[in-house]
């Protein structure tokens, strides 16, 4: 019986979410200039030519991976500047990113691959695109924390500073769990907020 149109698409979907993810990994090791379609593929358990026919080239696949952080950024930055009380959000956001790199080594290989993006201009456009996007990402913070002073649910402090003090913090731990796996002892969430809610809170 042949397949319907419906599950034709979820195989092409579960295909290109294979490929990414090899993709994060081959990238991640060996850099965007020396990764190769062909490590993607056998990485993926597929054929380079099963690659080809879902991305014509590997500056399109790593594009692709790019726009996906670019995304996550922005709607990150819309969650922290949305309703609730800045404490709820700072810790729903460091909650998830915790979560986020515990699960296994791909997040962290994943932001390592945005950074070769950032720094590289890979392709052309790339380092604005992914400036903005953290930009974005910094100043919903920062407002999020003056907010919070202002009402009283953090501690005193240069709002730019404490932001760039908790962003400097997951920076360290994505890049210490690249190099320790799962011998990276997480701190607890609390620990990593006191800096904003203040010692004695």
């Amino acid at each position: 019986m042949p397949r319907t149109d419906e599950q034709n698409e979820a195989i092409r979907a579960a295909t290109r979410d294979t490929i990414r993810t090899a993709a994060v990994r081959e990238f991640a090791a060996r850099g965007f200039a020396a990764a190769s379609i062909r490590g993607i593929a056998a990485d993926a358990g597929l054929s380079t030519g099963s690659i080809y026919r879902h991305y014509a080239t590997k500056e399109e696949l790593f594009d692709e991976l790019l726009t996906q952080a670019a995304t996550g950024l922005g709607a990150a930055a819309e969650r922290l500047a949305g309703p609730g009380r800045p404490p709820d959000l700072v810790r729903e956001f460091a909650a998830t990113y915790l979560a986020d790199l515990q699960g296994d080594r791909g997040e962290a290989e994943f932001v390592m691959v945005v950074n070769q993006g950032f720094t590289s201009d890979t392709p052309p456009g790339t380092t604005a695109r992914l400036a903005a996007a953290h930009t974005a990402l910094w100043r919903a913070f920062a407002d999020l924390v003056r907010r919070g002073q202002e009402e009283q649910q953090f501690g005193r402090g240069d709002a730019e500073q404490l932001t760039v003090a908790f962003f400097a913090m997951l920076a360290g731990l994505t890049t210490l769990r690249l190099a320790l796996g799962d011998d990276l002892a997480m701190p607890e969430l609390d620990l990593m907020l006191r800096h904003l809610t203040g010692a004695d809170r």
